[in-house]
């Protein structure tokens, strides 16, 4: 017996649950953005009118909300990688998207922290994040591992806990707006081959 089409695409939202989705994650965003990443949720539901389970209809817990919210900038994030794919020289193209992931994990307050606790955690759904990022680093990262430019024991794993460790104590600096470019610089010079 075939299945049918229609039995394994989500149905489409009714307009009010739309609105209340769209709501959700606007208002997510600016929680977000103003208490970091440990916002209240009841707050979020709060500022978008809705009811906590209405929130938790949409998103069950907080990194499915984190992993909604992180689309735009996943989305940019992998398009930059395409655009580096064949940038020369490869370990700049490396470098310079590593630049763009610590910016991003430094966005939000707590996001490097949440990003590190489910670095290994596939059951995450924030890992629908982590996932397709550690694809697009990857291939940056073997294009300058082929070029003689990183040690070929570095993987992208390495330097997604990098960007993240980078970003956290960023975040534990604000007095130093320059920590984070200081800490990459030190560990890319680690990356390099040995003579």
């Amino acid at each position: 017996m075939a299945t049918s089409t229609a039995q394994s695409r989500p149905r489409p939202m009714r307009a009010d649950a739309r609105r209340n989705y769209d709501r959700l994650l606007l208002e997510a965003r600016a929680s977000f953005a103003e208490h970091g990443t440990d916002a209240s949720l009841e707050d979020v539901a709060r500022r978008a009118g809705v009811g906590i389970g209405t929130l938790y209809r949409h998103f069950p817990n907080r990194h499915a909300l984190l992993n909604a919210v992180f689309q735009e900038a996943l989305a940019a994030l992998l398009e930059r990688s395409r655009e580096l794919a064949d940038a020369e020289p490869p370990c700049n193209a490396l470098v310079e998207w590593l630049r763009a992931l610590i910016t991003h994990a430094g966005e939000y307050r707590g996001l490097a922290r949440a990003l590190m606790s489910v670095s290994y955690d596939r059951s995450s759904a924030l890992s629908q994040c982590s996932v397709p990022l550690r694809a697009a680093g990857e291939r940056l990262l073997v294009r300058a591992q082929r070029a003689g430019r990183v040690r070929p024991e570095v993987s992208i794993d390495d330097l997604m806990q990098l960007t993240n460790a980078i970003a956290l104590a960023a975040e534990q600096s604000p007095a130093d707006p320059e920590l984070a470019a200081r800490l990459l610089n030190l560990t890319l010079t680690g990356l390099k081959p040995q003579p």
